[in-house]
Parts: C-alpha cells; sequence; structure tokens
C-alpha cells in the first residue's frame, strides 16, 4: 500500500520516513541508500567540514535521483554564513536542530526551502511553529543523541505537540519498525525519523563494533549523560559511558573523546557512541531497503491488524 499524506506530499518522498543526521555518519553512502529506498536521506552538517559536506552533497547526485535534505545543527556549525551555504547546494529540504528556529527559518524559507525544526518540548514547538517552519520533527528523550536535559518520552510529547499544533509532524526517538512507526501515527505523528537503526544498517560508513554493539545490547543498554548541564545525550553503555553516567558535577563533553576512532576505527572505549534505547530492539545488521521496506509493510499490517481486532463493525 503506498503512503500519501502531508510529509510524503511536502517532501516528495514515497515512504514518510527521514534518516537522522548524524554527525560523520549521514553522509552520501547512508543518505543516498535512504533516498533511492524511498525514504528521506539527510546530509550532516554538525561534524563541521563543510568542504567535506559540499562534496557529499555532490556525491549524492551521482547516487540518486530521488529527494534528500541536509540538517543545520546550530549548536555545532559555527559558520554565520551556513544558510546561505545549503541554499547555494539547491537543496530543498532542510532540517534545523540544536538552536533557535527564529535563527534561520526565515531565510530558508525565503530562498524557496521546506523547513523542520528539531523540538524536544511543547514550549519549543510552539517558538518553530510561530518562527514559520513546516513541519516539527518532535524528538523524545529515548532517542540517541544530544538531547534537552529534561528529557520527555515520545508516549508523552507526541500527542501533547499535536494537540497544541497542527503543522506535519515526524516522530524522533523510539522508532525503529512498523509497529513504532503505527504507535507514532496514532500520537499525532504522520513520518518518523530513524536514527540508530539506521547506524546499525548495512551501508552505515561506521565500523563493525559499533552496528555489532547495538545489536547485542539490551534495552537498559543506554545510558542518559550530562542530565545536569547541557547538553545531555543519550549513549551506549560502556565502560566510559557507565564512568561518565556517574560525573554529575562536571560537564562531560570535553571527556567526548576521539570520535574517529571509535566511529571508523572501531575502539568503543575511545569516545561516546551515541544510541537510543531502540538499540534493545535491534537484531541483526540489515540493508537500507530492506529496512525501509519491513516498515513500511508492517505498519500497514498493524493498523490494519489493530482495525480489524477492535472494529466494532466485525
Amino acid at each position: 500500500m503506498p503512503f500519501k499524506n502531508r510529509v510524503t506530499d511536502m517532501l516528495g518522498v514515497e515512504l514518510p520516513i527521514i534518516q537522522a543526521p548524524m554527525g560523520w555518519i549521514a553522509r552520501s553512502q547512508l543518505a543516498s541508500a535512504v533516498s533511492n529506498a524511498g525514504g528521506m536521506g539527510i546530509i550532516e552538517t554538525s561534524s563541521g567540514e563543510l568542504d567535506v559536506v559540499k562534496e557529499e552533497i555532490r556525491k549524492m547526485r551521482d547516487l540518486t535521483d530521488k529527494p534528500f535534505g541536509v540538517n543545520i545543527a546550530q549548536a555545532f556549525v559555527r559558520d554565520p554564513n551556513i544558510a546561505q551555504f545549503v541554499i547555494d547546494q539547491g537543496i530543498k529540504f532542510v532540517t534545523t536542530s540544536a538552536g533557535s528556529p527564529t535563527k534561520y527559518t526565515a531565510d530558508l524559507k525565503a530562498a524557496g526551502l521546506i523547513v523542520f525544526h528539531v523540538v524536544p518540548t511543547l514550549r519549543a514547538a510552539i517558538k518553530a511553529v510561530e518562527a514559520g517552519v513546516d513541519g516539527l520533527i518532535v524528538e523524545g528523550g529515548e532517542g540517541g543523541g544530544f538531547k534537552n536535559p529534561k528529557e520527555v518520552a515520545s508516549m508523552v510529547l507526541l500527542p501533547l505537540v499535536r494537540s497544541k499544533t497542527d503543522i506535519p509532524i515526524v516522530a524522533a526517538g523510539g522508532i525503529v519498525d512498523g509497529r513504532t512507526m503505527a504507535a507514532a501515527f496514532a500520537l499525532g505523528a504522520e513520518g518518523v525519523q530513524m536514527g540508530t537503526r539506521m547506524v546499525a544498517a548495512a551501508e552505515s560508513p561506521v565500523h563493525e563494533n559499533w552496528k555489532n554493539a547495538i545489536v547485542d545490547a539490551e534495552e537498559t543498554g543506554t545510558v542518559f549523560l550530562n542530565k545536569f548541564h547541557s547538553p545531555a545525550l543519550r549513549a551506549l553503555r560502556t565502560d566510559r559511558t557507565s564512568r561518565l553516567e556517574k560525573a554529575v558535577d562536571d560537564n562531560i563533553m570535553g571527556d567526548f573523546g576521539n570520535s574517529q576512532d571509535l566511529y571508523f576505527g572501531g575502539d568503543m572505549e575511545a569516545a561516546i557512541p551515541l544510541s537510543g534505547q531502540v538499540a534493545g530492539r535491534i537484531d541483526s545488521v540489515k540493508p537500507v531497503a530492506e529496512i525501509l521496506s519491513e516498515t513500511r509493510d508492517e505498519f500497514f499490517q498493524t493498523v490494519n491488524s489493530l482495525a480489524r481486532q477492535y472494529s466494532t463493525d466485525r
């Protein structure tokens, strides 16, 4: 069955599934696989390596003729001209995060781009709507990566934001398959974003040690760090992150470690391996196309099964 809603219409995609913009990971190898499978591949800028990002965008146009987008992670990109940089690349879809929606939305929309802003609270969602964004990515605290220190689970946050806003919502945090996608839609979403599931995809560029650590993780296998500072972050439990979990007095960002040695060298203790709680439900490394097709099929199976099981007309 095909999807058709405001997210698919707005973004021009077959599936309302967006790949999360993980630093150094969300590049052409992964993003093109997502776009080619019918979702929305995203190129990151949080690495700050804009010359490399520009080359990755060029590669995307060689690897796919499907829509793709770019994320502007405001807290991590120091270039004041980042919005113009994205506009100059001919990008049509942007997600903005880790900062105020008032900073770039007007300029991006004036250039004809579609803008979705990532929000962790109702207050942030209302601010983004007032700034004129086209959609929201509502991020629950169970998701991986950098977080609001005051975490709110998707089960609470999604229906709350939906009750107070009327623009399209993409759910992030806790999404790993068709059942969780169906749950997000029941709570008011019209699309989902996947991060940890994509880190453990076959096309993900990270070292196999990290993928295997996700596959081997239990449902309690993540830690929420830096909760008394900002940004907080959720990561896999390792010796390093278990130690940092107890460091409540200091901002641990200075002890993040060497990302490259972790991401591509496979040293799981070299840095903080960002991951969501859904790691506890991922049991294998699969190609992106298989992940997205299984998610689509299970979504429709779930909603149709619920309708048959609980409909009073049966």
